[in-house]
C-alpha cells in the first residue's frame, strides 16, 4: 500500500515501527520545503547538522510528489473544509493543508503524528495517526 507521510512522520521516522508505515511511503515537496527550512531556524550547530543530515536523507529515499494542478485544485476543497469546521486555514496551518491536499489529488492515505490538525479533513481523505509527534518538530 501506498502512503504520504507529513512532516511529522519524517521527523520522528526513526522512532516509529517500520509495520506502521506504508509499503510505498511518499512525501510532499511541501515537506521537503519544511524540512530544508529546519536548518535554518536553529542557531544550535549541532542541531543544524542534524537536520541538514535530515534533508539529505530524505532527499536520497524520495522523489517528493509536486504540488501541481491537481493539488491545487484539492487544496480548495481541503480549505473549504477547514473553514467549515471553523478552524483556521491560513499561516503556519496552510502547510499542513497543502500536504493533505497533495494527499487527496493522488488518493493517498496521509500519514500522520499530528491526527488533530488533520480532523476536519477526514471525509476527503483517509487519515492515519500514529501518535504523537515528538518535541524536536524542526
Amino acid at each position: 500500500m501506498r502512503g504520504l507521510l507529513d512532516t511529522s512522520v519524517v521527523v520522528a521516522l526513526q522512532s516509529i515501527a517500520p509495520e506502521l508505515l506504508p509499503d510505498e511511503p511518499a512525501v510532499s515537496s511541501v515537506t521537503l520545503a519544511e524540512l530544508v527550512a529546519g536548518p535554518q531556524a536553529t542557531s544550535d550547530p549541532l542541531e543544524r547538522a542534524r537536520r541538514q543530515e535530515r534533508v539529505q536523507l530524505v532527499e536520497a529515499a524520495f522523489e517528493p510528489l509536486p504540488f501541481d494542478t491537481a493539488a491545487a485544485r484539492a487544496y480548495g476543497h481541503v480549505y473549504a473544509a477547514e473553514v467549515a469546521a471553523g478552524r483556521k486555514a491560513r499561516g503556519r496551518r496552510a502547510l499542513d493543508l497543502l500536504i493533505a491536499a497533495t494527499a487527496l489529488a493522488n488518493e493517498l492515505p496521509l500519514y500522520t503524528c499530528n491526527a488533530a490538525d488533520f480532523a476536519a479533513l477526514t471525509n476527503l481523505l483517509q487519515v492515519i495517526a500514529l501518535g504523537p509527534a515528538p518535541a524536536d518538530a524542526g
